[in-house]
């Protein structure tokens, strides 16, 4: 049987014996925790042979698509794979564009690409938490990602407009300035919640938009350490992913891991340290690794990435300076200069890259996108070979894969 005709086989048939001892099982694509994704998975008794992942379902084309349109009207569409992390998906398209153009954008839209840069990583890894506790029977988790996530996804829409899927980024700046005031009932309402957490009032002009991010980051500061004694200092989640799926640093490097994945096997890569761009260089903040390279080292990462977060925003915030938000207003179609360029930025799941390249036109000649997600999957295959079938669930949120990014 040639591997076209296997690929076939897998993808028609749901259950098939493959041998006396074995049976290969599609675990997808409309499983409830995975979405639109499948593995084909090989199963002596309790053990895991081998496990395919079958990517594709919710391919959109995202690439050829951005042949067909602007500079600018691109930009909405290519956050869609991941309307979680959205500024993190738009990021190294703006920065290639920018370099293609030659321009910097002035540093107060620097410091607010930034902000939002890191909200969105929150607000992802939240969501990637409260699914995780799910599938570890952690209903607890589940509730507290989600609720404390408002807060963050709030502050999202008063920069940019928008909850999720915000556009805000663009050649040459951001499109719009952060408001002087947050709204006072969204101050109202938050102000119940910090009072719980710290034990404060909110102080003094507590509408002024720096200090109400000032607060924000404050209050979530303080609920991580809850955050730990519930979920990652728990009996339940230790033991569902302590010595779990575990990655050495040789296998992270050479299967081509990347983000809390890559870092939790000992591996000290983030692209904003290593390739630092925009304001990250001027902000002080630690790269979390790991030791162990198992499930809860991942988790560990991630955890202790939003504290890390957290303090971006607040120095940020702080060291923001007054000015423009953007080199000039672009119309549709700008024409960007014959060229082409790569850039890389660190988004919520990791690296996530984009070479472009112009002609000269109104249009792209070529947009290349390559997703973190995407460059787990080997990952993934190598991780669950051996495992027990119940321990396919930690090991799959432990990457933290998200399909529709993966085949954007």
């Amino acid at each position: 049987m040639t591997v076209i005709e296997e690929k076939e086989r897998v993808r028609t048939l749901e259950f098939y014996d493959v041998g006396e001892a074995a049976l290969k099982v599609s675990y997808g694509p409309q499983h409830p925790g995975t979405g639109h994704f499948r593995l084909v998975v090989t199963v002596s008794g309790d053990t895991v042979l081998e496990a395919d992942p079958d990517p594709g379902f919710v391919h959109r084309g995202e690439e050829k698509l951005a042949e067909y349109k602007t500079w600018i009207t691109n930009i909405p569409h290519l956050e869609r794979p991941v309307i979680l992390d959205s500024a993190g998906i738009q990021y190294p398209y703006v920065l290639a564009v920018e370099k293609l153009m030659g321009v910097e954008p002035p540093d107060r839209a620097k410091f607010l690409r930034v902000i939002m840069a890191e909200l969105q990583r929150i607000a992802s890894h939240l969501y990637w938490f409260a699914l995780y506790g799910i599938f570890l029977g952690h209903t607890t988790m589940f509730l507290w990602c989600f609720g404390d996530r408002e807060y963050l996804v709030d502050l999202t829409s008063l920069i940019g407009g928008q909850r999720i899927t915000h556009a805000y980024f663009e050649p040459g700046g951001v499109r719009n300035d952060a408001p002087k005031k947050a709204p006072s009932a969204l101050v109202k309402e938050f102000s119940r919640y910090y009072r719980m957490a710290t034990g404060k009032e909110l102080g003094h002009d507590a509408e002024d938009f720096r200090k109400y991010v000032l607060a924000v980051c404050e209050f979530f500061d303080r609920r991580l350490d809850d955050y730990w004694d519930m979920f990652f200092n728990n009996e339940l989640f230790i033991s569902r992913t302590r010595d779990v799926g575990v990655l050495s640093s040789a296998d992270a490097v050479r299967l081509g891991a990347v983000g809390t994945t890559l870092r939790a096997s000992g591996v000290k890569y983030d692209s904003r340290v290593n390739n630092p761009y925009d304001a990250y260089p001027q902000l002080r903040f630690e790269v979390p690794v790991g030791s162990r390279g198992d499930c809860y080292d991942r988790a560990v990462v991630g955890f202790r990435e939003m504290r890390e977060s957290t303090k971006i925003i607040s120095q940020a915030v702080e060291m923001m300076p007054d000015g423009p938000v953007k080199v000039k207003q672009h119309p549709i179609n700008i024409r960007v200069p014959a060229g082409e360029a790569v850039a890389r930025a660190e988004a919520a799941r990791g690296e996530m890259m984009y070479y472009v390249r112009s002609e000269g036109g109104d249009k792209p000649y070529r947009v290349k996108i390559s997703p973190p997600s995407f460059r787990l999957l080997p990952v993934m295959k190598h991780l669950l070979r051996g495992e027990q079938i119940a321990n396919i669930p930690p090991i799959y949120w432990s990457l933290n894969y998200w399909p529709v990014e993966a085949d954007r």
